[in-house]
């Protein structure tokens, strides 16, 4: 006889709820982020019972709000590589985790996002509707409400199948493009028993691997390379697939490519160091180029601002590189590689041999890049007050290659250097706001090891639902370090309107509806209010040693540390 296709597990009779827990377990999913409400009262009756099983292994992180939920699985899932589950409360908690389901889609995250449904029935049944708002939370199609940002969806119908039900979620959501998946768990099919029965300890049905191009496109795209003169790379989101990072720095040497990171940055894509790296603004650049490969970028310019000349070739490379989820986008693609774009890299630069010194003149344009802000920012240390420049090179002189930094917004990278792969971590392009602080706390619970900082402005870390998010950091002890930018406004907003309106009636005189906050906040006490170390810093002088203070405490200690530093505005 034959030996079976997956070792087996017996699982007793146990309600439907017991059964999916058991089943996440199995599968690999090592935490599960939850906002619980009516619906989860199988659930936690399941947890309750299967607390003493040894061989139970699902952590559950209870989460105050459901941001902080959603934020987390995005971040474990940054260091870990595999995607984790979160579970919210019926179309209210689904609708406040969208925003984390938006941010998962553009970030090609995989994340199994589960929600409660309400009950389908008013009596009869073990389940039924018991609480008066269950009829207010009833909907026609819950899952419609972000279905757009997520690859799929089901309805959880019993436990008939149920195996087939997460291996199908989990293969879908981690198969690239990634992104998260979405099953609703009517409450009359989690309270139903589940029969005893043989579960494969592995999951029976596999994401999809990226594919490669084929040798004729690879071999006109090394022609191309070897034809250029002013070639390109500008990349975004390279970083997410291992050995990316290596494979361009070993394809920008042999080819002689200068390489811009554009965007939001979401992931370290290249070191900032070399001297092939000529910064994060394409507008010098891409006008110039012969050649531009688009790695992984969504936008790689704006078009508004610039293009590339009329005979410019343009190959845009990825595991989606048209971006199909994206209803209009116009950039041109002369030769479309699709397929794992780590192997991508490293078949190019295969075919074009050894290595060669680097160019002389991207040296010269990385130094001035680099070079001349870096120099700038460090004589704002004799400033009256801390300039955002200056703060973020503080920062990049004080942290060093291991830290994880959660950046949203204001963290300048020219000031940051960079040379380990998943190091930087920045909000999807989509740019919903209130994600670095749950992410960054994910990334800690997967990576204790680590030295994790967050740098956020003052309006986004009011987006991050921030009482939520030290509850959770003080709860699990997990020390991570939050560094407020705080201008006391949307700087960003201000130098928006700026742009759009030069020379309108805000510019001329001075006022900016709806961009300042005139109420100072001591960001540092909500920390300690909730169980955290709160510091400050005014000035340049004492800003080096608070933070190095600020880095030594979550480097020694189970506390979390919040430094709100009071910046000069500069929108």
């Amino acid at each position: 006889m034959s030996e079976p296709v997956s070792p087996l597990a017996v699982a007793p009779e146990e309600t439907t709820a017991q059964r999916l827990l058991r089943l996440l377990a199995l599968r690999g999913v090592e935490v599960l982020f939850a906002n619980s409400g009516t619906d989860f009262t199988p659930l936690i009756e399941g947890l309750a019972r299967m607390a003493d099983e040894p061989a139970f292994k699902l952590r559950v992180v209870q989460v105050p709000h459901e941001n902080t939920a959603v934020a987390m699985a995005h971040g474990h899932t940054l260091l870990s590589g595999r995607p984790q589950a979160v579970m919210v409360h019926v179309n209210v908690g689904t609708a406040n985790i969208g925003m984390g389901l938006i941010n998962a889609r553009r970030s090609r995250i995989p994340m199994l996002a589960m929600a409660g449904r309400t009950p389908w029935y008013e009596e009869g049944r073990a389940g039924v509707r018991t609480n008066f708002v269950q009829w207010g939370q009833d909907t026609f199609d819950q899952a419609a409400s972000f279905r757009e940002f997520t690859k799929w969806d089901y309805e959880l119908k019993g436990p008939h199948s149920l195996e087939t039900v997460v291996d199908r979620a989990l293969a879908i959501t981690a198969s690239d493009p990634a992104g998260p998946v979405y099953l609703t768990l009517p409450k009359e099919p989690l309270c139903e028993l589940a029969p005893a029965a043989t579960l494969s300890l592995q999951p029976r049905q596999r994401p999809a691997q990226p594919s490669r191009p084929d040798e004729a496109a690879l071999e006109t795209a090394r022609q191309w390379l070897r034809e250029a003169r002013r070639p390109l790379v500008i990349t975004a989101d390279l970083g997410r697939h291992p050995g990316g990072p290596e494979a361009l720095e070993a394809l920008s040497l042999r080819a002689g490519l200068g390489v811009i990171e554009h965007g939001k940055r979401n992931f370290y894509n290249f070191p900032t160091e070399h001297p092939h790296h000529l910064g994060f603004d394409p507008r010098p650049h891409v006008g110039g180029a012969d050649l531009i490969l688009a790695v992984e970028c969504p936008v790689p310019w704006i078009p508004a601002w610039t293009r590339p000349a009329p005979d410019a070739r343009v190959i845009q490379v990825g595991v989606d590189p048209l971006f199909a989820d994206l209803p209009f986008r116009g950039f041109p693609s002369d030769l479309t590689l699709a397929g794992d774009p780590s192997a991508t890299l490293r078949a190019l630069a295969d075919r074009l041999g050894e290595a060669g010194a680097p160019r002389a003149e991207l040296a010269s344009l990385h130094e001035r890049t680099f070079g001349t802000a870096r120099a700038e920012a460090e004589r704002a240390a004799t400033a009256p007050r801390i300039t955002k420049a200056h703060l973020s090179r503080v920062i990049g002189q004080l942290v060093d290659d291991d830290v994880l930094l959660f950046n949203e917004y204001p963290l300048d990278p020219l000031m940051v250097p960079r040379r380990r792969p998943g190091s930087w971590f920045e909000n999807s392009f989509a740019s919903g706001l209130g994600w670095s602080i749950g992410a960054a706390l994910g990334a800690k619970l997967a990576a204790p090891e680590r030295t994790v900082v967050v740098t956020v402005g003052d309006g986004s870390y009011l987006f991050n639902t921030p009482l939520s998010a030290h509850y959770v950091a003080a709860a699990e002890a997990l020390p991570i370090l939050v560094i407020v930018f705080n201008d006391q406004g949307w700087s960003t907003i201000k130098r928006s309107v700026r742009g759009s309106h030069p020379e309108g009636w805000s510019v001329r005189t001075g006022r900016f509806p709806l961009t300042d906050f005139s109420h100072p906040i001591d960001y540092e006490k909500v920390a300690e209010a909730c169980g955290g170390i709160g510091l400050r810093a005014e000035t340049p002088a004492e800003l080096p040693d608070r933070l190095r203070e600020a880095l030594t405490l979550v480097r020694t200690g189970s506390r979390h540390v919040l430094l709100n530093v009071l910046c000069e505005r500069d929108g």
